[in-house]
C-alpha cells in the first residue's frame, strides 16, 4: 500500500508539470481539426495504433493502453505548417477575385505523456494532447473592390472587415486508468479536461445577419471549459493479434459569450464525440501492422455542423454553423523493430472533407479540407534509459468549391474554392524509470 501511495503521490506530482510545459497547443487541421496522431510515434503511423499502444501517449488513443506502457516521461514537440489558400473566379464578388493565401504558416505543438504500472493489474498514465483546431490569418489590406460601395466596416479584407481570421485552440488532459480483467481483456477510463480558446476578427459586415452584434467578432481571446469521459478495451484475441476500441463522449463546453452572436446557440461550441475501432496484428515478433477506424461526429455539434445558410440569425438556437459532415477516417500504420536501438515505422490515412461547397464561403475561416497523410518515422534508443523519436507528416494538396454566399443571399456568379496542404515533423524523447 505505501508502494502505491507513492506513485499516486509521484503521479500528482508529474500532474503539476503539464500545463507550464503544454500552455497552449496550437491550433491546427488534419481530419477536420481533430489531429491525426497524437504523438511521434503515433504520427509516424498516420495516427493508427488503438490496439497497439505500447507507450504512454498510446493512453490519450486508448485508455486501456495504460496497462502496456513502462514507467516513463514522454515529451513532444512538432513543427507544423497549414498551407491555406481561397481563389475567388467571376464577376461581381464580395469576396476578393484572384489566389489568397493565409499567413501565418508554421506553429509549435507540443505534448506530454506520463505512466505508471500502479500493480500487476492497474496501468495509470497522464496525458495532455492538443485536439487540433482552426486558424487562419488573412491580411488587412487585402484588396476587395466591393468594400467601398457599401455599408462595410473597412475597405479592404476578406469580407470588408479589415484583418481577418479565427484561432481555435484545444488541449485535453486525461488522467487514464487501465485495469488488466484477465489475460484477454483490459478495460480502460479517463476522465478528460478540456480548454478551449476562441478568437475571431473581420466578419462585422454579418452584424446585420446576428442576434447579438456587439458579440460576433473582433472581441479578442476567451476561453471555455468543459469535463468529458474516454473509456476503451483491448481484446487479446491471440499472442499476435489484438481488436480495441474507444469511445469519448461529447464534452459540453461552457459558452463563449464575446462570440454568442457568431456561434449557434448563444456562443455554444461543444467538442464532439468520436470513436475509433483498431486492430493490431504482429506479422513477426518485430513487425506489427495496426489499421484503425475513426469516427468525429462534427455534424452533432451545432455550430460547426449546420449549414451556414441556414435561415436563421448567427448565434441563434439552432443557428448557422461552418456546415461541416461528420468525418469518417480510415489509418493504417506499420512497425519494424529492427534491433535493440532502430524501431522504422510509417503509415497512410485517409478521411472524407468535411467542408462541402455550399459551405465553402463562410469555411474561408475554416478551411480543413485536408484527406490524405503519408506519414513516416523512427525511433533510436540509445540507452536502457533514453529514447528519441522523429515522424514526418505530408498532406497533399485537398480541395473543394462552390458558390459564393453573400449576406444578401446566394451569388451564383462567384466561384470560391479553398485549397490546403499540409507538412509536419515532429521530435520526442522518452525516458523510462527504473532502468
Amino acid at each position: 500500500m505505501a508502494r502505491l501511495s507513492r506513485k499516486l503521490l509521484t503521479s500528482a506530482a508529474i500532474a503539476t508539470m503539464v500545463t507550464a510545459f503544454v500552455g497552449v497547443p496550437v491550433a491546427q487541421a488534419t481530419e477536420g481539426y481533430f489531429q491525426n496522431g497524437i504523438s511521434a510515434r503515433s504520427k509516424a503511423m498516420a495516427g493508427a495504433g488503438v490496439a497497439d499502444t505500447r507507450d504512454a501517449f498510446g493512453a490519450a488513443l486508448n485508455p486501456a493502453g495504460a496497462i502496456d506502457a513502462d514507467d516513463q516521461l514522454q515529451l513532444n514537440l512538432s513543427a507544423f505548417s497549414p498551407n491555406r489558400h481561397f481563389t475567388g473566379s467571376g464577376p461581381g464578388g464580395f469576396v476578393p477575385a484572384g489566389d489568397v493565401k493565409s499567413g501565418k504558416n508554421l506553429f509549435p505543438v507540443p505534448g506530454f505523456a506520463y505512466s505508471r504500472r500502479l500493480s500487476d493489474k492497474v496501468g495509470f498514465a497522464l496525458t495532455a494532447v492538443g485536439n487540433g483546431g482552426m486558424n487562419t490569418n488573412w491580411k488587412s489590406n487585402l484588396a476587395n473592390p466591393v468594400c467601398g460601395s457599401g455599408p462595410f466596416p473597412a475597405p479592404t479584407g476578406v469580407f470588408c472587415g479589415g484583418r481577418t481570421g479565427v484561432n481555435l485552440i484545444q488541449l485535453l488532459v486525461s488522467a487514464n486508468f487501465a485495469y488488466k480483467v484477465n489475460d484477454m481483456l483490459t478495460i480502460g477510463a479517463a476522465p478528460v479536461l478540456a480548454v478551449n480558446q476562441f478568437r475571431a476578427r473581420g466578419l462585422a459586415a454579418f452584424s446585420q445577419a446576428s442576434i447579438d452584434p456587439a458579440n460576433l467578432t473582433n472581441r479578442g481571446g476567451e476561453f471555455s471549459t468543459g469535463i468529458g469521459g474516454r473509456i476503451g478495451f483491448q481484446l487479446n484475441a491471440s499472442e499476435a493479434f489484438r481488436i480495441a476500441g474507444t469511445y469519448q463522449n461529447e464534452i459540453n463546453m461552457s459558452r463563449f459569450d464575446k462570440y454568442a452572436g457568431l456561434f449557434a446557440d448563444n456562443g455554444d461550441f461543444n467538442i464532439p464525440e468520436n470513436y475509433t475501432l483498431g486492430l493490431a496484428f504482429d506479422a513477426t515478433q518485430n513487425f506489427t501492422v495496426a489499421v484503425d477506424y475513426k469516427y468525429i461526429n462534427y455534424k452533432g455539434v451545432g455550430s460547426i455542423g449546420n449549414s451556414s445558410t441556414t435561415p436563421l440569425p448567427f448565434g441563434s438556437p439552432g443557428g448557422p454553423g461552418f456546415g461541416w459532415h461528420s468525418v469518417e477516417a480510415v489509418k493504417v500504420g506499420a512497425e519494424w523493430r529492427q534491433n535493440d536501438q532502430w524501431t522504422w515505422r510509417a503509415g497512410l490515412g485517409v478521411n472524407n472533407n468535411p467542408i462541402k461547397s455550399g459551405d465553402v464561403t463562410l469555411n474561408i475561416m475554416a478551411p480543413g479540407v485536408s484527406k490524405t497523410h503519408i506519414t513516416t518515422g523512427f525511433e533510436y534508443t540509445a540507452d536502457k534509459k533514453n529514447s528519441f523519436e522523429f515522424a514526418f507528416m505530408y498532406s497533399p494538396t485537398a480541395k473543394v468549391s462552390g458558390f459564393e454566399i453573400t449576406p444578401q443571399g446566394l451569388n451564383p456568379n462567384r466561384t470560391i474554392e479553398l485549397r490546403m496542404k499540409q507538412w509536419e515533423a515532429t521530435i520526442g524523447w522518452k525516458m523510462k524509470f527504473g532502468q
